[in-house]
């Protein structure tokens, strides 16, 4: 990946989180300290990794994303209307009665959501259905899933494991939010999941470590699934900072899910706009070399 490259497409991540700032701002709370965290990797599938079309979400060749922590659903909201799924005037709308972008992603109200989720532990298992349905279909297309790492202690994700790894999904490709905080403190305290990375390898998974707010190397890791995978579904471990971006509130746990005090709210969108405006002005000048 160029510099320019990167730039641009840490310039649309930062123009996501302050989609997902606008959401709090309507709403005033929300699950913002995964939303945060996970927003590179999501803003990455959509305007770089994935086989979309935000005119035609139900295209049949398309890759599927699914949010198993769908309660992060901000970010991919987010994403989605900077993307031009919808209007950006719908995210005013979150926290609203009859919202199309509610609390946790809804198929059946918002194009481009391809499962509900939100039941934590299940989206690896509809994704690996679906991988395998693309395969037996003979379609050449690739499901996408971001899980939390304070979701793995849920037994079905390792059933889901075992299976997507005896039926050679090599279409499936895991983003485990390795940010190490939940709503009830450190996940290591909570339910210690780790070693993480020697979990999915036992199971018999390609596995990659990287830092999950690094657009290389979101990018690296998705060269290597596609060139290395040995017929065998794949799993980035992404290591990533809660609710990356808004310098007073990354890791710590007390935002998982925000309601914001006198003045953080203002604060947060002042940082995250100075750093869009600084991105912007970094891309300009790269367009002009």
């Amino acid at each position: 990946m160029d510099r320019l490259k990167q730039k641009e497409l840490e310039l649309i991540a930062g123009r996501c989180r302050r989609n997902v700032l606008r959401m709090i701002e309507a709403g005033h709370h929300g699950h913002m300290g995964g939303a945060l965290s996970c927003i590179d990797i999501v803003t990455y599938l959509y305007f770089r990794g994935m086989k979309i079309d935000p005119r035609n979400p139900e295209w049949e060749e398309r890759d599927r994303f699914l949010l198993s922590a769908g309660h992060k659903c901000m970010a991919q909201y987010a994403v989605l209307a900077e993307k031009g799924y919808f209007a950006k005037e719908v995210l005013d709308t979150y926290g609203s009665l009859h919202s199309y972008i509610p609390g946790h992603p809804d198929m059946h109200k918002l194009a481009g959501i391809e499962a509900n989720t939100g039941a934590l532990g299940h989206g690896l298992s509809i994704a690996t259905g679906m991988a395998l349905g693309l395969k037996d279909s003979g379609k050449n297309a690739r499901v996408y899933v971001v899980m939390g790492d304070g979701e793995l202690a849920e037994g079905s994700n390792w059933e889901a494991a075992a299976a997507a790894a005896h039926h050679h999904a090599d279409n499936l490709i895991v983003f485990v939010d390795f940010n190490g905080l939940q709503i009830s403190g450190r996940v290591q305290d909570v339910m210690n999941m780790t070693p993480i990375s020697e979990k999915f390898r036992a199971f018999g998974w390609n596995v990659q470590d990287i830092d999950g707010n690094n657009m290389r190397e979101i990018e690296a890791a998705l060269k290597m699934t596609v060139s290395d995978n040995h017929n065998k579904p794949s799993a980035i471990i992404a290591h990533t900072v809660k609710a990356k971006g808004i310098s007073f509130a990354e890791n710590k746990a007390q935002y998982h899910f925000w309601t914001p005090k006198q003045g953080e709210l203002e604060a947060a969108v002042r940082e995250i706009e100075d750093n869009i405006q600084r991105l912007e002005k970094e891309v300009q000048k790269l367009c002009q070399n």
